[in-house]
């Protein structure tokens, strides 16, 4: 981009742009320029009228490309996310073998790593569409203990070292909300489910200082590179909230985060024992949430369902606890003035944490000034869906999820149950908030991928040719405003960020082709060309 000298400080024209913005009332803005002064937008309009009103700013050429607010990953695991590139990632790898494959190269290519850990496999996608065992994983590695989550964080595959490691034997028992699969013979098989992975998980060596620092470095990369200018981090600590506020100070932030505390036990008295943050550091920081899990996932048939999987009798999942402790938990957390945002995948699990809502109503009164939130809203039994009116909830739901299940959604739960799955369209159609996210590392980071899945569908082959489902569709505004300006409501945050209006800040991105004009088909493909955050250019394609 060409730039002219200029006389104000901190001060910019944006000119010769695409532009698109949301207005708060939800209305679609065009502009040609966008004024940038101390970080903040100031004005957008005409080219001419722009740059003949604020002539002494700095004059940037935006050749012509299409501008759109920074988007926004409503639910997200931000060190995961740095942390797979450290280790073994297999994810949307095609066959047991190939998995196996990648498990000993990064073995072999790791001598010296005492565990060999990763992330990403899917058997779903295997033609064997089955678990995996230990014996596979004994058969590559057998002298280093082996943990691998899998895709959506809520099963572990591990080799027979790491269990002789944790004391696993027929006895060990299932806990509540996880369980070890067994064969015939009642020996365990080497996957852990939900609950059940602590066995395993207790006797990994902890990561050093400079893992998540170097974690968090990588994570804000990438977030960068796809567009992401603010996330809202699912489950964080006290030593993460630490690394994020060290790396706001030090100016390496490059996402602002919104942070959730990870539960309402030892970490949320620690966190919250000043009561909620609003903001810190010119709001690339806030600490006013909390998650909670109630339940596991759909591809590891531990989202709990009211009725059996279809395809798995006499299984209905796991709820992680009892109402009474589900109650108990949102009180506490609502008590002390935060929002609320409950991961609930199965019809069951959602019905419990819309039971645990309505409990803390009628405790503390209306509650619709947090804006609780239900984290992904996957599989809902139709009367319930208007409840989340009822209850002034958001649906915090990641359209990703809709196309990547959908090769066995409805083999997990039939064709009644599914017509309340991933229904975008029944909770806009009533008024519900749906705040869009990624839930990476479970998908990927690209927020593209969920505008398209929103838009169509379809998957990246253009799969099924309807649409699955297909009116759940969002339509293009509808999409984008779940990644901007809803999704900025759902973090209190709707004043600041989500559009470009005059007083909020200048996040924004520049990508190479017209999002809203090129076919639908190609939405998944756009680029990244530059990101900026509060006015600042943190990212810029080679």
């Amino acid at each position: 981009m060409a730039a002219c000298t200029h006389q104000q400080e901190n001060a910019f024209v944006l000119h010769n742009v695409n532009g698109y913005t949301l207005q708060s009332n939800g209305q679609l803005t065009a502009f040609d320029a966008i004024v940038v002064k101390d970080g903040l937008v100031l004005d957008h309009g005409s080219n001419e009228n722009m740059l003949s009103s604020y002539s002494d700013y700095e004059q940037i050429d935006g050749d012509g490309k299409t501008l759109l607010p920074g988007l926004i990953d409503a639910h997200a695991h931000v060190m995961n996310l740095g942390i797979r590139e450290l280790d073994v990632n297999i994810a949307g790898i095609r066959s047991l073998n190939e998995t196996l494959e990648s498990v000993r190269l990064f073995a072999e290519e790791n001598p010296d790593r005492e565990w060999i850990t990763g992330r990403g496999w899917n058997q779903v996608l295997w033609e064997e569409n089955a678990f995996p065992t230990a014996e596979d994983l004994d058969a590559v590695v057998a002298d280093r203990p082996v943990y691998l989550t899998r895709i959506d964080g809520h099963a572990a595959w591990v080799n027979t070292k790491a269990m002789e490691l944790a004391g696993i034997d027929r006895d060990t028992p299932d806990t509540q909300g996880g369980i070890i699969l067994r064969d015939d013979n009642g020996e365990a098989t080497g996957i852990f489910v939900d609950a059940t992975m602590r066995y395993i998980r207790s006797e990994i060596p902890d990561r050093t200082g400079r893992d998540y620092d170097l974690a968090l470095e990588l994570a804000m990369a990438e977030m960068a590179k796809y567009g992401i200018t603010s996330v809202h981090d699912a489950r964080t600590n006290v030593e993460e909230w630490a690394l994020y506020r060290s790396f706001a100070d030090n100016g390496r932030l490059t996402a602002r985060i919104y942070a959730m505390i990870a539960g309402t036990g030892d970490i949320f008295d620690e966190m919250a024992a000043g009561g909620p943050i609003e903001s810190y550091a010119n709001d690339l920081l806030a600490l006013r949430s909390v998650k909670i899990s109630s339940d596991g996932a759909l591809g590891s048939r531990g989202a709990a369902l009211l009725e059996d999987y279809s395809d798995e009798p006499g299984n209905r999942g796991l709820l992680f606890f009892t109402q009474d402790e589900m109650n108990e938990m949102l009180l506490k957390g609502a008590s002390n003035g935060f929002q609320m945002n409950i991961h609930a995948i199965g019809d069951a699990a959602n019905r419990q944490v819309l039971n645990g809502f309505e409990y803390v109503k009628q405790q503390l009164g209306d509650q619709s000034h947090l804006r609780h939130r239900i984290e992904h809203a996957q599989v809902v039994a139709i009367e319930d869906i208007p409840r989340f009116t009822d209850l002034s909830l958001i649906a915090s739901m990641q359209q990703t999820h809709a196309t990547s299940d959908m090769n066995m959604a409805e083999d997990r739960v039939g064709a009644d149950r599914i017509q309340g799955a991933y229904a975008w369209q029944t909770f806009l159609n009533q008024g519900t908030v749906i705040a869009a996210g990624s839930d990476f590392p479970v998908e990927d980071v690209n927020p593209f991928y969920g505008l398209y899945s929103a838009v169509t569908r379809k998957d990246h082959e253009g799969m099924p040719p309807g649409g699955w489902y297909s009116e759940h569709v969002m339509s293009r505004i509808e999409a984008l405003r779940s990644f901007t300006l809803d999704a900025a409501y759902s973090a209190h945050q709707e004043d600041v960020v989500g559009t470009l209006e005059p007083g909020k800040w200048a996040d924004f991105i520049l990508i190479d082709r017209d999002y809203f004009d090129v076919d639908a088909s190609e939405i998944w493909q756009i680029e990244v060309l530059e990101t900026w955050l509060a006015g600042e250019k943190v990212y810029e394609k080679e």
